[in-house]
């Protein structure tokens, strides 16, 4: 016998793109009223997925959600999260510590999903804001000691997101996040929209250029009168 023959072989690689099934998950969407949850709502809401609205007012969550349809139920914010199996934050970036330190206890054990992007406007537009841990996503991480933070769907256009007449978004979506297996299941979710692929782009210590690069599509947008998003190329 050789000594090649007692080496035991590695076992392959995993394929990058096999994603879980996340059809049965509960989506919750903290934020869900304002123009980018709303239309994250309801394109998860139109490719089958459970989701769940989420406001300061019950009576403003549910009645976004009854006029998104598709199943959307609305409920506070504490009840939104305590339903929830993943949760995203898409609250604005001057309520993001306030909301998070609030439902600590009901997202404790939570994936939870970042989508919010630190930006400040003036007279040349818009720029990006560092906040002190980081970015949203750590300051996310830092006040969340006991759920799974990760962060994605901070490049999406809102006004595709809840264009009716759309029936596919084309875009990537990247993802971040410290366990592949909640990148794994976030990607998965970003699949489930038609258009729409989900990438891993690392760890959340990378969340902040990720956010920032919002201020640069503004400004695309703004020159071209476009609604842009990104594609990762070779991948």
């Amino acid at each position: 016998m050789t000594s090649s023959d007692n080496t035991t072989a590695k076992p392959a690689a995993k394929d990058p793109w096999d994603l879980p099934d996340v059809s049965g998950l509960v989506v919750g969407v903290l934020g869900g009223t304002g123009d980018q949850g709303r239309g994250l709502a309801y394109r998860l809401a139109r490719a089958g997925q459970k989701v769940i609205i989420g406001s300061r007012a019950a009576e403003r969550a549910r009645a976004a959600a009854d006029e998104l349809g598709l199943g959307v139920e609305g409920a506070d914010n504490a009840e939104c999260a305590r339903r929830s199996d993943v949760v995203i934050v898409a609250v604005p970036w001057d309520g993001h510590a306030g909301t998070l330190e609030s439902l600590r206890e009901e997202l404790a054990g939570k994936l939870v999903v970042d989508c919010v992007n630190p930006l400040g406007f003036d007279k040349q537009g818009a720029y990006a804001l560092k906040p002190e841990e980081g970015s949203a996503a750590q300051q996310a991480a830092a006040l969340l000691p006991g759920s799974r933070v990760t962060a994605a769907f901070h490049h999406l256009s809102a006004v595709l997101l809840q264009d009716e007449s759309l029936d596919e978004i084309d875009t990537d979506v990247m993802v971040l996040g410290e366990s592949r297996a909640d990148t794994d299941v976030v990607q998965a979710l970003a699949g489930r929209i038609p258009g729409m692929r989900g990438v891993f782009a690392g760890r959340l210590r990378n969340a902040h250029q990720v956010e920032s690069l919002v201020a640069n599509l503004i400004s695309v947008n703004r020159r071209y009168k476009a609604h842009a998003g990104l594609r990762v190329t070779d991948v």
